[in-house]
């Protein structure tokens, strides 16, 4: 059980282990300024991505290192290779401004595209056209997430399904509450806007659509160009462009399936049981196959929106409530997620009362 102490830890920790990833992310920033990219640059700023694999062991929490290990373990990581190489996003350019520059390469922010960029059309209007979410649809979010967790109190009366089928909702509002909150402080603090993360993933009609355009989309635009436009390259050559992004989707999966097992590593401190790795396999083969079916069959021929949409809902959760939830209840996770809320509450109102007294 924890208690108020060891959130105030916890909290003492992430303080230092952000201030350690700022100081990092300014040195990487002067760096880029002195080394032009390849061999040299990796080189120096190597011991940095070895650090962010390690500051999150320095954090217990679910939610404060869980979000941590994800925006430095992964994001931050995936994108100082790209600064290494050179052929990163405009968030990775050592040119942007110090406060910039280290904003945009640990946290889940992307700046959004002007309309002369290169990119899909179609992906170009959807996101111009796009209004943000209101503060009363967030509201609503937050609101039924404090319900889901108020209704884990009578989860003996529950199935355990229908338990694992909640977790998958009160997951995505709880991303995309924390997400809208980090892109909140960075407009207004940054003075940039930035692209959504997600797009409403439950009108998914396709394994592509959900993966592709509405799914945690800073993930998506990470994977793309570290290992999905490398991979394509490389199999070009042996299976010809055509067919190249099908091994490119697969290995995309399979390393979005280790960056998993190495977040969940950190949440639980448990050796994995690789079931989450088998649910990006069976999701990769999938999307792979129907990527296969769209490029064989006529666009006639496809199946209509009113039946693919509940068949890609169907078989997303499914597959999640056999293979990913159940890492939280087999970690706990569940379990501590809820006494990390009791402590909050209560060094919220510690903090509450020493301000008043």
């Amino acid at each position: 059980m924890i208690n108020r102490k060891e959130m105030e830890g916890e909290i003492i920790n992430l303080t230092k282990v952000w201030l350690t990833v700022c100081i990092s992310l300014s040195y990487c920033h002067a760096v880029g300024k002195f080394l032009h990219p390849g061999v040299g640059r990796f080189l120096a700023i190597a011991p940095v991505i070895v650090l962010f694999f390690l500051l999150p062991l320095q954090l217990t929490s679910i939610h404060l290192g869980g979000a941590t290990s994800f925006f430095i373990a992964w994001l931050a990581n995936f994108k100082l290779l790209l600064f290494a190489t050179g052929d990163g996003p405009p968030s990775t350019n050592p040119q942007l401004p110090l406060r910039q520059f280290i904003a945009l390469s640990c946290l889940p922010i992307k700046i959004l595209q002007n309309p002369s960029e290169k990119s899909s059309p179609n992906n170009r209007t959807e996101i111009l056209n796009e209004k943000p979410k209101s503060l009363i649809n967030y509201s609503i979010k937050a609101l039924i997430v404090v319900l889901m967790v108020k209704l884990y109190d009578y989860s003996e009366f529950i199935h355990p399904k229908v338990i694992l089928f909640i977790y998958s909702w009160h997951i995505y509002f709880l991303l995309e509450i924390i997400l809208a909150i980090t892109q909140f402080f960075a407009r207004n603090l940054l003075g940039i806007e930035l692209e959504p993360q997600f797009r409403d993933p439950y009108y998914s009609t396709s394994l592509q659509d959900f993966w592709g355009r509405r799914w945690n989309l800073m993930a998506t635009n990470i994977l793309q160009p570290t290992v999905y436009k490398p991979t394509v390259k490389i199999a070009s050559k042996v299976v010809g462009r055509t067919w190249a992004p099908l091994p490119a989707v697969m290995a995309t999966f399979l390393v979005s399936a280790m960056m998993h097992e190495l977040i969940f590593y950190y949440l639980g401190r448990m050796k994995p049981n690789w079931e989450i790795t088998w649910f990006f396999v069976i999701h990769g083969i999938a999307l792979t196959l129907e990527i296969l079916m769209k490029k064989v069959l006529p666009q006639k021929r496809r199946i209509p929106v009113a039946v693919s949409l509940p068949v890609t809902l169907f078989f997303i959760f499914s597959t999640s409530i056999w293979l990913f939830f159940p890492q939280f209840v087999r970690l706990k996770l569940d379990v501590r997620a809820f006494e990390e809320y009791a402590a909050l509450v209560s060094f919220v109102k510690k903090v509450a009362f020493s301000l008043v007294g």
